[in-house]
């Protein structure tokens, strides 16, 4: 097995023929970039919501809740420009299971890429517990998205379902369809991710990702509607692929119709023999 690319943005795992030696080290480079892509994602997630908790600042006032929307984005972008040539930057267990159901990711791989992805999470959250020191786990249980006070479990399932169908909807069509403008996809999949933390902060953090809401919870034992960002985001990521691969993908913007060529000339010409 091996990584190619069908487009810039376009990748998946395909037998070719090569030596074994090389085709696994081909799968392990890219196993290696969905840990480290997930850890540095993680990481910048949750080592900035923490600072955001706890007050801290680089000058002036301290962070707030935009830092934490920016601070998704940009990283995606920046992962997704850097790493979608290596294994097709996943970075969310939700994407791999995802791209695995409408085919365009082998599930031979998808036990593989989850696991590298929550070691990435688990240890990003790790890493932002030695940065941050022990307030940043007891006080802020290292940045781990909780459903807020007031919202139940059910509510917090149905914004982690509604939020990772737009992230996976756009990533689906930045993946899979040729027509996409390749350049565009970093860009147009960290907007994506902003937009849905903004819409899914105030409820419960917005994990987006499983290995994003877990492994803060795993590092720093606090398992608060756990299961909500496991099953939310999975289930909201394969409804928005099927219906992008099976339905949106088929569809083409509507085209003035106009005469042909030949008829426009005719008419042209008997025009000109009545006058």
């Amino acid at each position: 097995m091996a990584v190619h690319a069908d487009s810039p943005t376009r990748f998946h795992l395909r037998t070719h023929r090569s030596s074994p030696r090389a085709a696994s080290h081909s799968v392990a480079g890219a196993y290696l970039a969905e840990f480290t892509g997930t850890f540095i994602l993680v990481f910048a997630i949750t080592a900035t919501a923490t600072s955001a908790g706890l007050a801290q600042s680089v000058a002036g006032s301290a962070y707030g809740s935009l830092a934490i929307v920016l601070v998704n984005g940009l990283a995606l972008a920046a992962l997704v420009g850097g790493l979608a040539h290596v294994s097709g930057a996943h970075f969310n267990p939700a994407v791999t299971i995802a791209m695995a159901v409408v085919r365009k990711f082998s599930w031979r791989h998808v036990p593989g890429y989850v696991a590298v992805q929550m070691a990435g999470g688990i240890v990003a959250a790790l890493a932002t517990w030695a940065i941050r020191g022990d307030a940043a786990r007891t006080v802020m249980h290292l940045g781990a998205t909780n459903p807020k006070p007031g919202v139940s479990d059910g509510r917090a399932l149905l914004v982690e379902f509604l939020i990772t169908f737009i992230l996976v909807f756009v990533v689906t069509a930045a993946a899979t369809d040729r027509r996409f403008p390749a350049p565009a996809a970093p860009l147009v999949i960290g907007f994506a991710l902003a937009t849905a933390v903004f819409i899914g902060g105030p409820t419960d953090g917005a994990a987006v990702n499983p290995a994003r809401g877990l492994g803060p919870m795993i590092a720093s034992g606090s398992y608060g509607g756990w299961w909500v960002v496991l099953v939310g985001p999975v289930l909201g990521g394969v409804v928005a692929a099927v219906l992008y691969q099976m339905f949106v993908r088929k569809g083409q913007a509507p085209v003035v119709e106009q005469a042909p060529k030949d008829a426009r000339d005719l008419d042209s010409h008997t025009r000109h023999a009545v006058r």
